[in-house]
């Protein structure tokens, strides 16, 4: 296993399409950095953005990478061609967490945990539309179906995961999970999703069509907080951030495997896209 040095509390990781590139979000610096995945080194210098870097979203296309600032309640947009961000932050909601882009890469959509509601950003324009979506309590993490008809949101303190139909951009079902979810990743085929309980140790498995939660809960680590799924949908991997270790489920027989770490305090992780 590699460790590359980034900033100060890293908090989010994407991945460009091709895989080559993956940006990091340093909270304390207010900054992101760019890795070059196939030496593990940082490239150029980092790129300022606002007050409390957060989270982030890539474009399908690759051309534009969306950071939500936490403190600033705000998202700039980087260009990747020059790793630069263009225009003036954007505004959204208090205490903007995670952010997903839907497949189209017309609209993002950005979690305001203070707030508790969902802003939407025009892509093209890069300006707000319409009215933000109220949902739970301290929602946190989003994550887009494949076919981007909907969107679904965990709430940290209401215990439960909003669904959005990105048509009307209401939401159309609140689904009961475990304690304090977190981080939520949806299989490349979006029939299932994937929700990290931090405050039962466990992950929630919804099932897409009926919007109802698969039992039993599968249990993981202690306080897991992140989760991504393989390209090909085989395996799930969470992050325990008071554990040691990652936790693999096996999406077919939703076993679990673990992975040792040296040390805790993971909060995050992301797949390449593809084979480097």
């Amino acid at each position: 296993m590699d460790f590359i040095p980034v900033g100060d509390s890293p908090n989010d990781i994407v991945f460009t399409p091709d895989g080559t590139r993956a940006y990091v979000t340093n909270f304390n610096d207010d900054n992101v950095q760019v890795i070059a995945t196939a030496t593990n080194t940082i490239l150029g210098l980092p790129i300022p953005v606002g007050n409390g870097a957060n989270k982030n979203a890539i474009t399908p296309d690759g051309s534009r990478v969306y950071v939500t600032n936490f403190v600033d309640g705000s998202v700039s947009v980087i260009d990747t061609a020059t790793n630069a961000v263009i225009g003036a932050p954007i505004p959204v909601g208090a205490g903007p967490d995670g952010i997903a882009i839907t497949p189209n890469g017309l609209r993002a959509y950005v979690v305001n945990s203070t707030a508790g509601n969902v802003s939407i950003i025009d892509t093209t324009l890069n300006i707000v539309l319409g009215l933000p979506i109220p949902v739970g309590l301290l929602p946190g993490e989003i994550a887009i179906t494949p076919d981007g008809t909907r969107a679904y949101v965990t709430n940290f303190s209401s215990a439960s995961v909003s669904v959005i139909d990105t048509a009307s951009n209401a939401v159309i079902a609140t689904i009961p999970v475990g304690n304090n979810p977190t981080a939520i990743a949806i299989t490349p085929d979006g029939s299932r999703a994937y929700v990290t309980n931090g405050g039962s140790d466990t992950v929630s498995i919804i099932h897409i069509a009926a919007n109802t939660v698969i039992a039993p809960t599968i249990t993981v680590g202690d306080s897991p907080n992140g989760i991504a799924i393989t390209p090909d949908g085989t395996k799930a991997y969470v992050t325990n951030s008071l554990s040691p270790n990652i936790s693999i489920i096996n999406t077919s027989s939703n076993t679990v495997s673990s992975l040792p770490l040296t040390n805790t305090g993971y909060t995050g992780i992301g797949i390449t896209p593809i084979t480097i």
